[in-house]
Formats: structure tokens, C-alpha cells, sequence
């Protein structure tokens, strides 16, 4: 098939043309002058470049006295209400190395969600409508979900170490567990709901993609205008306004990307000087989670009213049981890495099940509808006359008894 074979290739090369132009806007090879370099970058291969030259600075590190060295003060994490800080000389060979593996790690990120995601699920449609899995297309397909949970899990280390930069943060393997079997989840549920909706209604499939991704591409930016603030010009000196528009631009295209699939732990602001927002925002995480949840249930729902016959021998209920719970299995796993797992979680001004019950609460007073003028005066209207029937009746008991009405009130 002409469309598949071109496709896949698309999937393959854009991504890799994209990190070869992220590693070069990193390293700043533009600004100087290194075309040997360049060219291997056109030739795609910077990244065999970078990695070779990491380990000569690696193995040429500490030999010879470098001839100056810079501080770096990081804060501990509080422990008993104290925060110690703590001074470390970073010589230029390791801020060398802390820079390429900041630019891998966004490399990889970019491949993940630009390349792996989108070749995942033409791969997965591919299997599906051929109603055959064969042996390189399944590994291709579990090397492509590797890559995506790599690079979701890469995003959630950045956007820890973005918001928490004052703090020396050190992540624990059972966040790194936890981080991987959410990601795990909720990437593949999604992909395979896409797949599931695109195999029944193809032409329902560009407008439901091109809502999702225009909607997160344009968000950023709309909040951006609505705070009127300056338009950003710190990113980069040799940037002219078109550059950097450009590379705004990119910015939200990646981060559009990466909420078509799964929750973008880096939210993008445009009018901070960092261009990241390092607020916790827990409403927008509980909004994100319930849209996308309903979202993926009204996929399902239309794909279980329109399957076709390739899916006569599936059992489409407990597909469709099987989905949301491995979805809902994701928000879990999500809301024990915040609330015990997250190596920065005594930083919070609030927890998860705290946040998350506000949110709850916020909501349904949203949802509640209000009272009724109308209802209200009456019940003012009538409620003297209440009082007086009462009032009137207590006194013809008290009476009936024989007892005295202001005995009775005094007694009470």
C-alpha cells in the first residue's frame, strides 16, 4: 500500500530531521563556526557525533586542571521543617555533559511523541485491518511503545527538575516504577482506542486528530494574548523575531503532541522568562484526566455502534471493559506517584487527594443547580404565618392539658 509505505516513512524521518535540528540549536553550532559538524547533522548524524564526543570528554575529564570552575548552590530537601544548602563546584567538563544529556534527554522526548507515537499507531491500524501480526511488525511496534514511555518518562524528570531547579532533587526506582507503568497504561489504552475508532470511521479520524492537536497547539498561545504580556525575546541572543517565533512555534507544536497522547507533565507559558509553567495546577490535571477519559469512552461507544466484520470473533463488551480499566489503572498509578512516590512531594502546598477533593468539590458546586427565586419568596412569605399556626396550635394543646403555655416555655 502506497499510503502505509509512505507514511511510515514520514514517521521515520521527520522526527530524526527534528532532533538533529534540536541538537544543534542546543549546542549552539549555528552561532559558531563548526561546519564539519553541520554537515554531519545534514547527513543525520549528530547524534553519532554527540555521543562520541561525550566520551572524550568523559575519559579526558579530571586529567588535566581545568582553569576555572563554577559554584552551584542546590538546596536539600526539607527534612523536620530545615532545608540545608549546599555549595558544589561543577567544572566545565561535567556543565559539558550536563549539556548533552539535558539535549538528549529533549531529544528523545521529540522522538517519542513526533515519531514513535504516530508510527505505533499506523503500525497497530496496519495489523488491524490486515487481521495479521507479523514477527518484525510486532517488534517494531514494542520498540516504538518503548520509545514513547522512554520519552513520557524523560518529560516527567524534566519538568521535576524544571519546577524544583533550587533543590538538589535525586528520583527513587520506585518512581521510576511507578512513572513507567502510568505511561505504560495510558499510552497504549490510547493508542489502541485511535486505532479501534479509525479502523470503522476513516473520515471522522482527521477531524477528531486535528481538534485534539489545534486545540492544545493553540492553547498556550491564547492564554499568552490574554495576559498581554511582551512578546518573549530572551530565548536566544542570535534568534532574530522570526526565529524565535519559529522556534515558539515548535515548542507548542511538540507540546500539542505530547497532550494528543498522554498528559504533558511540562505545561508550556509563554510569558514566563523559562517558558514553563512551574506551578502544580492540579485542576487542570484532574480536568485533562476526566476529559480525556470521556473522550475515550464516546471513541469506544461509537466504534462498538460501527464495528464491521473483521471484529466478528472479538468480544467487543469486554474490549471496551478492558480499556477503560486499563485507563483508570493509568490514573492510578498516577495518583500514587504524587501523593507517595514524587521525590519533591514535601514541596507541595497541598497533596493529590487534596487537590484532587477541592477540584471535586468545585466542580459540583458548578454542577449544582441553583435555587429558584421564586420558591425562596415564598417560603419567606409564609413563614410568619407558620409560626403563628404553630404558635396558636402549642397554645390550644397546652390548654387541652391543662398546663400553662409560659411553664411549659420556662421548663424548656
Amino acid at each position: 500500500d502506497r499510503m502505509w509505505q509512505w507514511l511510515t516513512l514520514l514517521f521515520a524521518l521527520l522526527p530524526c530531521a527534528l532532533v538533529q535540528l534540536s541538537l544543534v540549536f542546543i549546542h549552539r553550532d549555528v552561532s559558531r563556526d563548526r561546519p564539519l559538524v553541520l554537515l554531519l547533522h545534514l547527513l543525520q548524524l549528530g547524534p553519532l557525533v554527540r555521543c562520541v564526543e561525550v566520551f572524550y570528554i568523559y575519559f579526558r575529564a579530571g586529567r588535566v586542571e581545568e582553569p576555572y570552575v563554577s559554584i552551584t548552590k542546590k538546596r536539600q530537601m526539607p527534612k523536620d521543617g530545615y532545608s540545608e544548602e549546599i555549595e558544589k563546584e561543577v567544572g566545565q567538563a561535567e556543565g559539558k555533559l550536563c549539556t548533552h544529556r539535558s539535549a538528549f534527554s529533549r531529544a528523545s522526548v521529540i522522538q517519542a511523541f513526533l515519531g514513535s507515537a504516530p508510527q505505533l499507531t499506523l503500525q497497530l491500524y496496519i495489523c488491524v485491518l490486515q487481521q495479521e501480526i507479523t514477527a518484525a511488525r510486532s517488534i517494531f511496534m514494542v520498540l516504538s511503545l518503548l520509545s514513547i514511555v522512554y520519552g513520557a518518562l524523560r518529560c516527567n524528570i524534566l519538568a521535576i527538575k524544571i519546577k524544583y531547579d533550587d533543590y538538589d532533587v535525586s528520583v527513587k526506582p520506585a518512581a521510576y516504577l511507578c512513572i513507567f507503568m502510568w505511561r505504560s497504561f495510558e499510552i497504549a489504552t490510547r493508542v489502541t482506542v485511535l486505532v479501534l475508532f479509525s479502523s470503522v470511521l476513516q473520515i471522522w479520524t482527521l477531524p477528531v486528530v486535528l481538534v485534539n492537536f489545534f486545540g492544545f497547539f493553540f492553547y498556550p498561545w491564547i492564554l499568552f494574548w490574554q495576559s498581554k504580556s511582551p512578546f518573549p525575546e530572551n530565548i536566544e541572543k542570535a534568534l532574530s523575531r522570526v526565529g524565535t517565533t519559529i522556534v515558539l512555534c515548535l515548542l507548542t507544536f511538540l507540546y500539542a503532541g505530547i497532550n494528543m497522547f498522554c498528559w504533558s507533565a511540562v505545561q508550556v507559558k509563554l510569558n514566563d522568562p523559562d517558558l514553563i509553567n512551574k506551578s502544580q495546577n492540579w485542576y487542570r490535571l484532574t480536568v485533562y484526566y476526566m476529559l480525556r477519559f470521556i473522550e475515550n469512552a464516546f471513541l469506544l461507544l461509537m466504534w462498538y455502534i460501527y464495528k464491521t466484520d473483521i471484529y466478528l470473533y472479538v468480544c467487543a463488551p469486554l474490549l471496551v471493559l478492558q480499556l477503560l480499566i486499563g485507563y483508570c489503572m493509568a490514573v492510578l498509578f498516577m495518583l500514587v506517584f504524587y501523593q507517595f512516590c514524587h521525590p519533591c512531594k514535601k514541596l507541595f502546598s497541598s497533596s493529590i487527594s487534596e487537590g484532587l477533593l477541592s477540584c471535586f468539590k468545585f466542580l459540583c458546586f458548578i454542577c449544582k443547580p441553583p435555587k429558584s427565586p421564586i420558591l425562596t419568596d415564598k417560603a419567606e412569605v409564609k413563614s410568619p404565618e407558620n409560626t403563628d399556626e404553630a404558635r396558636s396550635s402549642s397554645k390550644t394543646i397546652d390548654s387541652q392539658k391543662g398546663i400553662p403555655h409560659q411553664s411549659v416555655s420556662s421548663n424548656a
